[in-house]
């Protein structure tokens, strides 16, 4: 696997110190003394969602298997970790040869999640398992807060397409990252080249105020660019004064004008006075898209504006307020010793503060009522209840340490929609509530 396909750059060679210190330290520990091949489970969850979220939105999937595949200490990561003593020789020796060679199973990209669903399983040693942590909460934390906020939006906007336009929100690989997560929370296609490099997702973009300001006129702007670009373009008419620029922009390229754009005023007002004015040059098929901070309230209260596409960034790449799901990567069963055959023994933090956790290999199946609508999210650690047989939600996605559930992008996008879709009306609200269904766990 090529690092740039991660959104690395492409001189770091591996995934494996995307972790943290204490990761290698607690291996180091295992090794000396014995625990470290005990077969072992891990679970990814988050015990509440963030405040006023009716459901949550697994995104990141595909990242993280790309990097459990990528997950090696080559030369130059064991130098460096043996330069900075981070842990013993044996220990190093055993990083050499490392292979993630277990099972993980999870929900398929896109499918939705509430408070205690296993979004992710890892099983295999202790070793091998608790290595992933780290890369993998950081994968599935970042990407599946951006795909809940773009879904938040997708909702509001209906059937007029997004447009991700936050690159220069955030930092550079996240921006990438960023863009993917939103594809598959519902948007139609971002400005980040590198995401359309990487991942296929469609491209758009024509001009900034800087392309209008460095001409003489805003009409030698507008001429050039549909000179450049065609009668299709988008022209961006706030620059200066907005009933002029849309004037002289279908002066330039006549009433075939693809699409203006505002990026800045009250919009709900500007665009309603926009469309008058093209409905009145004959530009009545020239779209209006809007930018300038939108977030879902935002877009949701131009519902009824004559807008036909929104462009968003800084509240998209920021989670719209929820940069991350607090997931949390939890060991919950390992193994009473470290016989292969050794029976698994269920575990779980007690503590107080609000961070218990359920111990326990789980599964997990949505219930459905007779319409076909979500009801209860019903995660176990014994059998599985033959009435929850058909509607299981994890699939494998590692089988011993081979990826068996690659899937395109597009499968994880119709996957949410069709997720979304089978959520009680409500799960669309935008004001503050608590998960759209229940969790239930059987005693």
């Amino acid at each position: 696997m090529n690092p740039a396909d991660l959104g690395l750059p492409v001189d770091v060679p591996s995934t494996a110190l995307f972790t943290d210190h204490y990761e290698l330290t607690m291996l180091q520990a295992a090794l000396a003394n014995g625990t470290a091949e005990r077969r072992s489970v891990f679970e990814v969850f988050t015990r509440r969602l963030p405040e006023g979220r009716r459901y949550g939105v697994v995104a990141g999937t595909g990242r993280v298997l790309d990097a459990v595949e990528n997950f090696r200490f080559d030369g130059a990561v064991l130098e460096f970790l043996r330069e900075r003593a981070v842990v013993d020789m044996r220990t190093l020796d055993w990083l050499a040869s490392y292979r993630f060679s277990g099972d993980i199973w999870g929900y398929p990209e896109g499918e939705v999640y509430f408070p205690g669903s296993p979004v992710l399983r890892v099983e295999g040693s202790f070793a091998e398992c608790v290595l992933l942590e780290t890369v993998v909460l950081s994968i599935l934390n970042h990407d599946s807060a951006i795909a809940a906020a773009a879904s938040r939006m997708a909702s509001a906007a209906g059937d007029r397409p997004l447009i991700e336009m936050g690159a220069r929100r955030t930092h550079e690989l996240a921006a990438v990252a960023a863009s993917r997560a939103a594809y598959v929370g519902g948007f139609t296609s971002t400005s980040d080249l590198a995401a359309g490099f990487r991942y296929g997702i469609p491209t758009v973009g024509t001009s900034a105020h800087a392309f209008t300001l460095v001409h003489d006129s805003e009409r030698d702007a507008f001429t050039a660019q549909v000179a450049s670009l065609g009668s299709g373009t988008t022209l961006l008419v706030d620059t200066y004064d907005v009933a002029e620029a849309v004037r002289t922009a279908v002066e330039v390229a006549g009433t075939d004008l693809g699409a203006v754009r505002i990026d800045s005023g009250d919009l709900l007002l500007v665009a309603h006075r926009v469309r008058q004015q093209l409905d009145e040059l004959g530009a009545t098929r020239t779209r209006i898209v809007v930018t300038s901070d939108l977030d879902e309230y935002a877009i949701a209260s131009l519902a009824a504006a004559p807008v036909d596409a929104y462009g968003v960034g800084t509240q998209l790449v920021t989670g719209s307020g929820h940069p991350t799901c607090s997931m949390v990567y939890k060991l919950v069963a390992r193994a009473a010793s470290a016989d292969p055959k050794a029976p698994l023994v269920p575990v779980a933090k007690k503590s107080s503060g609000g961070k218990t956790s359920v111990g326990g290999r789980k599964w997990a199946a949505r219930r459905r009522d007779a319409e076909g609508v979500a009801e209860a999210e019903v995660v176990g650690t014994g059998p599985v209840p033959a009435a929850l047989a058909g509607s299981q939600l994890l699939v494998q996605l590692v089988k011993a340490g081979e990826v068996v559930a690659r899937e395109p992008l597009e499968a994880a996008r119709d996957r949410h929609r069709a997720a979304r879709a089978g959520l009680p009306l409500s799960a669309t609200q935008l004001s503050r509530g608590e998960a759209v269904i229940p969790t239930e766990i059987p005693s």
